[in-house]
């Protein structure tokens, strides 16, 4: 499986490369290489793919709901992150058990949402991972990042041979449409794009409840707040773990750091900081990796308990995937 994976993204990633380049100049180029990034846990090859970025112009308006921002700014400068333009990457976790292919969401759809998005195509094509060789799309919530990629811009599934499971308590919240008017005023789109991107996959789609078993190896852990049903993912094979957190922090400089401070993207920002105690607290005690989704790419590394809060420990680079 590794030599496959190897062959196949070599190539893919030559040949994107090659065909990045204009004819006259095969060694200068803009381009980056593709953004994927391979290693193992226990007998599982788990890839993390860049899906792209967006730039939130001033950070200090807004972002944090719960702190003035010369807090956030201070914690910007402490991090010698910029004052404009925070980036805010996407990366979407794919977990090869041997049984089959597992997605972590499914990104923003292939440039759907904003410039400067929907680079999970070309770079999944780029690992050698085929939208139809994926068995299963685990949903960790709703938003539009998250659930945008589940179709193309004609609603056709994207991953045509993938079951699809999601959390029912995310499920239950926005399906239902008299929810609306309960639901913060800039997540209100969320209802009609969950609407839109499950109609074509209704039959190839189930519920599970927090701590169920989504797949051999991978089992749910409830983190709302977020959103009513943001989940995260624990997956063990052999006696390794590890933990796929989703949205439950975002920018680890800021709400790592400061677990108690509330985005603006959180649905509820006091059960959403209780999530992230718990969930990161526990990733921390059992010293096991990790994955986010808005972390920088790769998204990968471990956590340390530090003061008040965490630290995000990025996993050293290995050219060998092992």
């Amino acid at each position: 499986m590794d030599r496959r994976y190897f062959l196949a993204g070599l190539a893919a990633a030559t040949a994107a490369t090659q065909a990045s380049l204009p004819a006259s100049a095969q060694v200068a180029s803009s381009a980056q290489a593709p953004g994927f990034y391979r290693f193992k846990v226990g007998d599982f090859t788990v890839t993390t793919v860049h899906d792209g970025m967006v730039r939130r112009a001033n950070p200090l308006d807004g972002l944090v709901t719960n702190q003035p921002s010369s807090a956030v700014q201070a914690a910007l400068e402490a991090a010698v992150l910029p004052l404009r333009n925070l980036v805010n990457p996407y990366i979407v976790t794919f977990v090869d058990t041997g049984r089959g292919i597992v997605a972590f969401d499914a990104g923003t759809g292939g440039g759907q949402m904003a410039p400067g998005t929907g680079l999970l195509p070309q770079n999944l094509a780029a690992a050698g991972i085929r939208p139809e060789d994926v068995t299963l799309v685990a949903v960790s919530h709703f938003h539009g990042d998250h659930i945008t990629g589940l179709t193309t811009a004609e609603n056709q599934p994207f991953f045509p041979n993938a079951e699809i499971a999601v959390p029912a308590a995310e499920w239950a919240w926005w399906s239902d449409p008299s929810n609306e008017a309960r639901s913060p005023q800039q997540q209100r789109g969320t209802f009609a794009n969950t609407a839109r991107r499950f109609a074509p996959l209704r039959a190839r789609m189930r519920m599970f409840d927090d701590n169920a078993e989504v797949a051999p190896g991978i089992r749910a852990i409830a983190t709302p707040g977020h959103t009513p049903g943001h989940t995260a993912f624990h997956l063990s094979s052999g006696n390794q773990q590890f933990f796929v957190t989703a949205d439950a922090a975002g920018r680890p400089e800021l709400f790592l750091r400061n677990p108690g401070w509330h985005s603006m993207f959180d649905f509820d920002g006091v059960l959403a900081a209780e999530s992230r105690r718990r969930l990161f607290g526990r990733i921390a005690a059992e010293r096991a990796r990790m994955a986010a989704y808005h972390f920088t790419f790769p998204g990968t590394g471990f956590i340390a308990a530090e003061g008040d809060g965490f630290r995000f420990v990025p996993a050293d680079w290995s050219s060998v995937v092992g």
